[in-house]
């Protein structure tokens, strides 16, 4: 088996990469700035905007499954754009495709979002993600296309740090009590991935864990993990800030735990302390 693992570097990349690298797969994976610390893969520097960049990639490396896992926020052409150029180079070179999508993608209008639902952004980012995985669907048809929500590590993403941050009151900022997610370890995301890149199933899946949580709960029990003060962690509404964006934005991966052997824990286990 051999992989390619678009965004590489980034914090889910970097778990994608150490887990195919460790189960002996061909591992290859690209990177915008600068490559990953994790040794035994091949790196290749890639821009999403460049157009026939993603060919001489993909070219050169020859995978059997791309995995998308590139995070371009509200840049469309990244986001939207290049997931295209992912989408079509991989279809063209007959190589399995599992595409990474967002909770983003809805506006939190229902509860919950199971794998049927169609997106309804209300973000650019969020409208970045729907045309990706609506065009990754158009144009390959066999991919996986793998809707997920706040991935959380043992430190290392983005939540985790800013729940640091305020707790050293080294940032101002507050944690919202109404805006509602689903967070799953980054390693059983990336478990969840490598079983979709091995399986050949098409479609849309959810992999997000089991709870859900507001921003404030997940921020508390982060800061109890970690042996912070969670009383230092201010809380407020989003609906009363001048912030952008859906508010309880539920996935219900169920349908998909029936497909996938990987247990999708919730945030209240895998951050349990002790």
């Amino acid at each position: 088996m051999k992989v390619l693992i678009m965004g590489g570097s980034g914090f889910l990349g970097t778990e994608l990469v150490r887990q195919a690298t460790a189960a002996g797969w061909e591992t290859a994976a690209t990177y915008h700035s600068r490559p990953s610390s994790v040794p035994g893969a091949s790196w290749h520097r890639l821009d999403l905007r460049a157009p026939g960049h993603v060919d001489d990639v993909l070219g050169a490396v020859a995978p059997d499954v791309v995995i998308n896992a590139t995070s371009g926020g509200s840049d469309w052409a990244v986001t939207a754009d290049g997931s295209i150029r992912v989408a079509m180079s991989a279809t063209e070179r007959g190589c399995r495709l599992v595409h990474v999508s967002s909770d983003a993608v809805f506006s939190g209008s229902r509860i919950p979002y199971d794998e049927t639902c169609l997106p309804d952004p209300v973000t650019p980012y969020g409208a970045a993600k729907a045309a990706a995985e609506t065009a990754v669907r158009l144009l390959a048809p066999t991919a996986a296309v793998a809707r997920t929500s706040l991935i959380i590590g043992h430190g290392g993403s983005a939540h985790e740090r800013m729940v640091h941050a305020l707790a050293a009151d080294t940032r101002d900022g507050i944690l919202f009590t109404d805006d509602i997610r689903c967070p799953v370890h980054v390693e059983d995301l990336a478990s969840a991935l490598r079983e979709l890149a091995m399986s050949g199933q098409a479609g849309m899946f959810h992999l997000a864990g089991a709870d859900a949580l507001s921003r404030h709960e997940l921020g508390v029990l982060i800061a109890r993990r970690d042996g912070l003060d969670a009383a230092r962690l201010r809380a407020g509404r989003r609906a009363d800030a001048v912030v952008p964006g859906a508010l309880d934005v539920r996935l219900d991966s169920s349908c998909t735990q029936q497909r996938v052997r990987t247990r999708l824990r919730g945030a209240r286990e895998f951050l349990r302390v002790g």
